[in-house]
């Protein structure tokens, strides 16, 4: 996690003008019962540049599995508003169904997250820099993806140091959305 000041430190190092941002939406599913986040796994519909991703993320020994799959429009719109998991991803819903024991009929679309990200390689990885919006709230990250983890952390512990920003682990998208819709939920009793 990064503070807007932190952000804007990262953002003017690798010289990134407003033009280097894209926004995405991330439309996240999961039972009315949380079933997916209770086995620390998400799903999600990702909309960039008209192009459509619906992503499963699971837990795996090294982080986390991020299985994909391209979608169309009609695809995406029909699984968001109408709860049609795409005949497409069949292999993606027997994962679900069978390594996580969630029934698919149940998913449902909970919440959207809006990111400008930026997107650039760096050193052996790719860095992505983020500002998120979701519930009234704004949040900035830095995400650097590997594929040696080793290398990977000497890297990026490397660009920290050298920009004097303090590494703060961050939970995940979805998680941090989740969060918010429980303190607000409960701010909301609070005032009864």
């Amino acid at each position: 996690m990064l503070t807007k000041e932190e952000f804007t430190i990262i953002k003017n190092h690798f010289q990134l003008k407003p033009e280097n941002f894209i926004e995405q939406k991330n439309f996240y599913f999961d039972t009315p019962l949380l079933n997916l986040a209770a086995k620390k796994s998400a799903l999600r519909i990702r909309i960039k540049n008209h192009s459509y991703e619906l992503t499963l993320k699971q837990p795996h020994p090294d982080g986390l599995l991020e299985t994909n799959i391209a979608l169309n429009e009609k695809e995406a719109i029909a699984f968001i508003h109408g709860n049609r998991f795409p005949t497409q991803a069949d292999e993606m819903k027997e994962m679900i169904t069978t390594a996580l024991s969630v029934n698919t009929s149940e998913l449902v679309c909970i919440g959207v997250l809006t990111t400008n990200r930026s997107e650039f390689p760096y050193k052996d990885g790719m860095i992505a820099l983020d500002h998120s919006r979701y519930l009234g709230v704004e949040d900035y990250e830095v995400e650097y993806e590997v594929q040696n983890k080793k290398k990977g952390i000497e890297h990026f512990d490397a660009l920290l140091n050298h920009l004097n920003i303090e590494k703060k682990p961050a939970k995940n998208k979805i998680k941090r959305f989740f969060v918010e819709k429980e303190r607000q939920k409960s701010k909301s009793f609070g005032k009864m």
